[in-house]
């Protein structure tokens, strides 16, 4: 791939941005996939028609979007990157650290699409689906004796797995990044728990009603306990106002 000409040359007026463009459309449409290389900063310099520095700063560009990673020099061309979450994450956290996002608006997201979630897993899930699920309920029942850091692992890869079921990976997306999000906001609270044991043991107990009711294919039946789960694990970190804020979704 590093030898194709694939791009067209550019204008020299802010010229590392339509490379940067350029780039992200190849990326993106699958011309270069993750693993393999762009070509190296000569050959871009070449088929840009821009400078070298104008081709160094479009790679620092891509590799703060953790598009690429890159280092100058290298004859090989900067490595594609697997596509991430990081920008999706970057970008709420600064909206939760600016004070546009409290623990309510994660919670009340959090309720909705895990609602989605448990409700096309119960729907859509095959049944090697419903065995990682119950695989990892299993490595969650032996974290509890562990300590809250495997326990909140082996939480975060079942609901992985009902993501999967559920076949979307956007609603896995952004549920994993709202999901460290309101964990970050309460860690030190959970952590610090009088007793962090029975909390686990209370947290797998609603797993694993959620996991019946996707087994059963019982598809609103998964979606009211997956957002009960979340309503009835967090709330007393809430307020009673922003509590209300979450009553919208109950249906229990």
């Amino acid at each position: 791939m590093s030898g194709a000409r694939v791009f067209r040359r550019v204008e020299p007026v802010r010229a590392y941005q339509r490379v940067v463009s350029q780039v992200e459309e190849v990326i993106f449409t699958g011309l270069i996939k993750p693993g393999e290389h762009l070509p190296s900063e000569r050959e871009l310099v070449e088929q840009f028609g821009v400078s070298r520095s104008t081709v160094r700063e479009a790679l620092r560009v891509l590799e703060s979007s953790g598009l690429v990673r890159s280092r100058p020099g290298d004859p090989n061309g900067a490595q594609v990157l697997p596509l991430t979450t990081t920008q999706l994450e970057q970008s709420l956290w600064v909206l939760a650290r600016r004070g546009r996002l409290d623990l309510a608006d994660l919670l009340q997201f959090r309720m909705f699409v895990e609602g989605i979630v448990g409700e096309l897993a119960a729907q859509l899930g095959a049944s090697e689906d419903l065995q990682a699920m119950s695989d990892t309920l299993a490595d969650m029942e032996k974290a509890t004796t562990e300590g809250f850091e495997q326990f909140s692992e082996a939480d975060l890869a079942f609901h992985a797995r009902v993501a999967d079921a559920a076949g979307n990976p956007l609603l896995q997306a952004c549920n994993e990044v709202v999901r460290g999000l309101v964990l970050s906001t309460i860690r030190e609270k959970l952590v610090r728990s009088p007793d962090t044991y029975a909390q686990m043991v209370d947290s797998l107990q609603r797993h694993t009603l959620v996991y019946e009711a996707i087994a059963a294919r019982d598809a609103v039946e998964a979606s009211r306990l997956a957002r009960k789960h979340q309503y009835e694990y967090y709330a007393e970190y809430l307020t009673p106002d922003q509590r209300r804020r979450l009553d919208a979704l109950r249906t229990w």
